[in-house]
């Protein structure tokens, strides 16, 4: 061996010997099977045995027809998943190697080289096993054994003297919604549903690095914190961007705090109020001048504070977001596909670009589903979307043995440890409706509870949602990032105190069957669930279908693709009081949509009218987990449904909002943003063919941030008029220009003239819509992202609208196709 060659041969050794390195052990060729058989099939990683089994064709996609009941067996059984990869000298002579999985579903042994290392049980956990002493060069071989998430569950059950709701769910720590939701499938998982890797290294590593501000709105104070674990005690080096610090660690666990000067940085600000200024940190441990271990982060200065002040109507519930009160408009998460693996970076970053682009600050991580790939937050960092996350509990009774407790610290630790560096995330919730569910759901009665066992459930509740997850929340954050919520909602939708105090979920509407008017009244201080359920679109609908079929309301798959019991009975029941039910399933569809649209306008608009009383508005749902009839406001295959561009309309930083009266129409005009407005305001009845009515001419001067009424119209004024056949215009194009249609009647009992709509070809990607009279709710179909659609034209008008990609042909439905006689 020449010196050159021996040179870099030490040096390679040298490096090996040194530095952190890490592997991704989800590229090897994985197989898997059913415990009982003999024959193994190939796997992929990260992946779920659903998914395997599917590619296997074992399966049929559960996803279509009604083949969700023919996949129902394999929550049943045992899976088994194995691997062999190679592990060269070199690597064995680093001083550490351990074995990483960042997610397990969910119970389950690990196997190297036939050695038993560890028994999980929550697919929320990060596992982190030392293999050094269990590894040998050359080949290894890597098995996971998983046991049936159900059978275990049941068994974990039968350890407590009374029934538990939910059972068998509520004890087992994965995903809830994997066992059927009333928008959801029952598809209950389990595999390796995240990343494994090797990790080698030396010397030390950096365990977790946090971001601590403690700032009052201005960009100053900033430092982190860095924890790092010594194998070897002595002198090392820290690097974070150009600060170079020199430590000394003891053998363990070693916290370092750098402070940071902030000069020149900017703040992070919610969408509409600014940038999401964000800033890149490296963190770099040297020993000997060699790097051996580093962390890349991003964060963002701002700072977050609950307000819960007494008031003579009850207590605020608002969000100051860098010492400004913020009004919250948004909507509620559920995890995007039933198998999380498939979810990708680019439909992640869809999803929140959409809620961005419907003038959006918050979305609520709902407690049944999963804390969410490190893609969402990322993208809700980049957006200026505000995250609410509740942890992963919901709609049950859970238990608080010693042996459970233990599992969800050890979860809250491991997901905050991933999650707290994220300027988004505002506050941590501790479940969803449990207290309601506890207090109003009946549960008691249902399954004969004596008077110990109601009071061993409220006691374990306390344990774990008021004493548990807060202190280990409290332990693990240092700053304004440990705002903590113990349930959502604080207090059930059938007590007064609901509306004066905390968040609310009010389900009047849809659960009790209440008009959309109901939500004019039923306004509480923070609204974080409510909602309506819509049709998804045709193309949507037509994925339900392994083949093609007659879209039909009495189709046996449309009808499993609806989750709620009473579903569609609830729908027509709405419809009828608003809209005709039509025969034909496109109009349906089309009408259905536009039902969802009009109550979430009504809901929207309520909230936003008593701002500040209402300081917050997260309507149900955002996106779907399958192809389905649900509340959301975009379908499973992203396409933006009725209700989605009605929400963007409605979340719009300046918003004009009509309510009737008993003598009067009521206009009042809503202002997020933070400077003062002047407008020159023009109030129009205009009868459906274009003829101008009436108006009225008015300025005025709307202060920041406010809702305020400009002007009552006394029915008396406009009863000379036929309402029925005439919309009220309010338009202003000063300063901040904005346009409100309003009509009098529901569209059941609006007289809709025969509008020739027609479309012109502008370019290939841009359209030009113009009619002779009031196309109502114009809805253009076609294979393509519309900039707007299901919108209002006014005769006499025209609206540009920006395609997603050229299209041939377009096809266009007003409201008078359905309503006509």
């Amino acid at each position: 061996m020449n010196r050159t060659i021996l040179f870099a041969f030490l040096f390679t050794q040298n490096i090996l010997s040194a530095q952190f390195s890490q592997r991704n052990l989800s590229s090897e060729n994985w197989q898997f099977k059913n415990s009982k058989d003999q024959n193994w099939l190939p796997a992929k990683v990260p992946g779920t045995v659903h998914l395997d089994l599917m590619d296997n064709k074992i399966i049929p996609d559960p996803f279509k027809d009604e083949n969700e009941k023919k996949v129902q067996w394999i929550e049943n059984e045992d899976w088994d998943y194995q691997t062999q990869f190679t592990v060269s000298p070199q690597e064995l002579k680093n001083d550490n190697i351990d074995l990483v999985f960042n997610g397990l579903d969910t119970f389950s042994e690990i196997y190297l080289n036939g050695k038993l290392l560890k028994k999980t049980d929550n697919m929320f956990r990060k596992w982190n096993i030392p293999v050094k002493q269990f590894m040998k060069p050359g080949d290894n071989t890597l098995q996971i054994k998983f046991t049936s998430a159900v059978n275990t569950g049941k068994e974990l059950a039968k350890k407590v003297p009374f029934i538990m709701p939910e059972s068998p769910r509520s004890f087992v720590r994965k995903a809830q919604y994997q066992f059927g939701w009333d928008w959801g499938p029952r598809l209950v998982t389990a595999g390796i549903w995240k990343d494994i890797q090797l990790e080698f290294w030396n010397n030390a590593k950096i365990i977790a690095v946090k971001d601590i501000q403690n700032n009052s709105g201005k960009a100053s104070d900033l430092r982190f914190d860095i924890e790092v674990y010594a194998q070897n005690a002595g002198d090392y080096t820290l690097d974070l961007n150009k600060i170079h610090q020199k430590i000394s660690l003891k053998k363990g666990i070693n916290t370092i705090s750098v402070p940071y000067e902030t000069k020149g940085m900017e703040l992070w600000q919610p969408n509409g109020r600014g940038e999401a200024n964000l800033y890149d940190f490296k963190i770099k441990l040297l020993k000997d001048l060699k790097n051996i271990d580093g962390k890349d982060i991003r964060i963002g200065l701002r700072t977050v504070e609950l307000i819960q002040e007494k008031d003579e109507k009850g207590k605020s519930f608002y969000f100051k977001v860098n010492g400004q009160p913020l009004y919250i408009k948004g909507t509620n998460w559920i995890p995007g596909d039933s198998f999380s693996p498939r979810m990708t970076k680019e439909k992640y970053r869809k999803l929140i670009k959409d809620t961005k682009e419907a003038n959006m600050n918050m979305i609520r991580i709902w407690g049944g589903g999963i804390y969410e790939d490190d893609e969402f937050y990322k993208a809700c960092d980049e957006n200026g979307i505000l995250v609410w996350q509740d942890f992963m509990f919901a709609g049950s009774f859970y238990p608080a043995d010693e042996a459970f407790l233990n599992n969800v610290k050890e979860e809250v630790k491991d997901q905050v440890s991933r999650l707290q560096n994220h300027p988004s995330i505002a506050l941590w919730c501790g479940n969803n409706e449990i207290d309601e569910a506890i207090v109003n759901w009946g549960y008691q009665k249902q399954f004969k509870y004596s008077k110990n066992d109601s009071l061993q459930v409220w006691k374990d509740y306390k344990k774990l949602f008021h004493d548990v997850i807060p202190n280990v929340l409290s332990e693990s954050l240092k700053s304004d990032k440990n705002i903590y919520w113990p349930s959502s909602p604080s207090i059930g939708w059938g007590h007064k105190e609901s509306l004066t105090e905390g968040d609310s979920h009010y389900w009047g509407v849809w659960w009790g069957e209440q008009p959309f008017e109901i939500y004019d009244e039923k306004v509480g201080r923070f609204m974080s669930e409510y909602g309506f359920q819509g049709t998804p679109s045709l193309e949507t609908t037509k994925s339900m279908f392994s083949g093609t079929s007659e879209l039909n309301l009495q189709n046996s798959t449309i009808k499993a693709h609806e989750k709620h019991a009473r579903g569609w009975d609830i729908i027509n029941e709405y419809l009828k009081r608003d809209y005709k039910i039509p025969a034909d399933f496109i109009q349906y569809n089309y009408v259905s949509q536009l039902l969802q649209a009009r109550g979430m306008q009504i809901a929207i608009e309520a909230h936003r009218r008593a701002k500040p009383y209402n300081m917050g508005t997260l309507y149900w749902q955002l996106n779907d987990c399958w192809p389905v009839v649900s509340w959301s406001s975009i379908d499973y295959l992203g396409n933006w449904k009725a209700f989605h561009y009605q929400a963007k309309r409605s979340f719009e930083p300046v918003l004009v909002s009509v309510v009737e009266t008993e003598k009067n129409y009521d206009i009042y005009l809503i202002s997020d943003l933070l400077k003062e407005l002047k407008t020159d305001i023009k109030f129009e009845l205009i009868d459906f063919k274009g003829k101008v009515l009436w108006k009225a001419d008015q300025s005025d001067v709307v202060h920041a941030d406010v809702s305020k009424k400009i002007r009552s119209i006394s029915k008396s004024e406009l009863a000379q008029f036929n309402l029925s056949e005439a919309v009220l215009k309010i338009s202003s194009e000063k300063d901040m220009a904005f346009q409100k249609l309003f009509f009098f009647n529901k569209p059941k009992d609006i007289k809709l003239p025969k509008p020739e709509i027609k479309i012109r070809k502008i370019s290939p990607t841009e359209i030009e819509i113009s009619t002779n009279a009031l196309a109502k709710d114009t809805y253009l179909i076609g294979d393509a992202h519309f900039s707007d659609n299901f919108f209002d034209l006014l005769p006499g008008t025209s609206k540009r609208i920006v395609l997603s990609k050229p299209l041939e042909k377009i096809e266009v439905m007003s409201l008078w196709d359905v309503m006509k006689d």
